[in-house]
């Protein structure tokens, strides 16, 4: 497939942000990746917070049918739709959600976890804690078409330094009830810390075999290079994608099938 690239490398604490619509996705719904960074960084020049900036964005993709994440989340093999999430942040929280069903957006339920002791809930543990937060139920009918494009996401940067992660998926059409994919596992789906903020995106189980995000950092070449070492960890025919922004500023999107992403910093 075609192969995506881009890279920028830009002063330290410029804020800027970078969202995704999906490893493996159709180039034919960019302008949803763009809309979705725009609202983004609405908020981030706004308040200077990642973390509402991240959630902000990936709303809009969970809220646009076309991506697998929110309302037009993939089918298990039951017919029904389980999401997940994860959110975390540079000062060491965070917070994911799995197996969640009947909300319209998990991203905002993973949020929630940052401040709390658990960091990760599933299933009907993940729903009692989204009601008892105030969160509303709502028959999330999901999308019949099967999604090679696996997961949305958002890295954003402030002008303090602080970084933020946000990340949410309806899975892989098909997989058994219960399935659980990257995005909501610590370093493989998602990774963040004072010097970085990193996302995943594609085939759920390769990502999470290869620990995939972590290891990335781990590295420790310059950005592109990192990302372009972690992704040839997984077969050429397997389709993965990662985005990422460290604190120096280097901000890049990687991977080996197409990806629609954008990058905002001005």
């Amino acid at each position: 497939g075609k192969e995506t690239r881009i890279k920028s490398n830009l002063s330290i604490f410029k804020m800027k942000i970078i969202c995704h619509g999906g490893a493996g996705h159709t180039p034919k719904v960019q302008d949803g990746v763009d809309k979705a960074a725009e609202e983004g960084w609405k908020i981030l020049k706004e308040t200077d917070n990642p973390t509402l900036a991240v959630t902000a964005a990936t709303i809009v993709m969970e809220d646009d049918f076309r991506f697998n994440a929110g309302t037009g989340s993939c089918l298990r093999d039951d017919g029904r739709v389980q999401n997940d999430a994860a959110v975390a942040t540079s000062d060491g929280r965070m917070g994911a959600i799995t197996n969640l069903q009947d909300f319209k957006n998990p991203i905002l339920i993973a949020r929630e976890l940052l401040d709390e002791f658990v960091v990760m809930l599933a299933g009907e543990g993940a729903t009692d804690f989204a009601l008892k937060k105030g969160f509303k139920q709502a028959k999330v009918k999901g999308s019949e078409k099967g999604w090679t494009g696996d997961t949305v996401g958002a890295v954003a940067l402030s002008s303090t330094g602080k970084i933020s992660v946000a990340s949410s998926t309806g899975g892989v059409r098909g997989r058994p009830v219960g399935r659980v994919g990257d995005t909501p596992l610590w370093g493989s789906g998602f990774y963040c810390d004072e010097h970085i903020g990193i996302l995943a995106t594609g085939v759920g189980e390769a990502i999470t075999e290869q620990l995939m995000c972590y290891r990335a950092y781990q590295h420790n070449e310059n950005l592109e290079k990192s990302l372009d070492w972690a992704i040839k960890l997984v077969r050429k025919d397997t389709g993965v994608g990662i985005i990422a922004i460290r604190s120096d500023g280097q901000v890049c999107g990687l991977s080996n099938t197409s990806m629609p992403f954008k990058i905002i910093e001005k």
